[in-house]
């Protein structure tokens, strides 16, 4: 953090999506036993809640309004990636299809804005870490810090686009922990 940064420019949450990001992205996945964390991610979400912000996941599950996923199942995948990556202080989900229009699905920033209520920080104190577009749209939209880490499936205009792009999770949250020091003018 620069020398005369706000105590109040710090990041006081960190939102994380789910798959591909901080676990192996298993299209539609019901089953909790193919939850496999993404290399790193353990240690990365510690180091979020050891510098003593919330730690969130914001997550589009479309397999549920698609009828391939009931919301059951994917409560029980999500409890599988906690108990694996500790724990997380908010979990929103948009079970919706991509054409219902609902306000929570990212890109729309709902979740984002829902689940920084609901931690009590304002949306500007929170970076959202994602693996594709939507992710760091979602943040934008709800006037939140978006960082895209990139994987097969993330698209060459999505990275062109993030103002924010990390090698990896760790580089991620690294940006995390210094990300709104910028917003503060010197």
């Amino acid at each position: 953090m620069q020398a005369n940064a706000s105590p109040s420019a710090w990041p006081a949450a960190v939102l994380f999506d789910r798959d591909g990001t901080i676990v192996v992205d298993v299209p539609y996945n019901g089953d909790p036993s193919l939850v496999e964390p993404v290399a790193g991610a353990a240690a990365a979400l510690q180091r979020v809640r050891d510098a003593g912000l919330a730690v969130g996941i914001v997550t589009n599950q479309s397999g549920i309004a698609r009828g391939l996923v009931s919301a059951e199942q994917v409560a029980a995948v999500n409890a599988e990636v906690e108990r694996r990556l500790g724990p997380i202080d908010v979990w929103r989900l948009c079970p919706h299809a991509p054409g219902d229009g609902c306000p929570c699905r990212k890109p729309a920033p709902g979740m984002v804005l829902d689940a920084a209520r609901s931690l009590g920080v304002p949306p500007a104190r929170v970076v959202l870490i994602g693996d594709i577009g939507a992710d760091v749209e979602a943040a934008r939209a709800a006037g939140a810090t978006g960082i895209l880490v990139p994987t097969s499936v993330t698209r060459p205009e999505e990275i062109a686009a993030a103002q924010l792009v990390a090698g990896d999770l760790a580089e991620a949250v690294d940006l995390a922990l210094t990300a709104l020091d910028d917003r503060v003018p010197a």
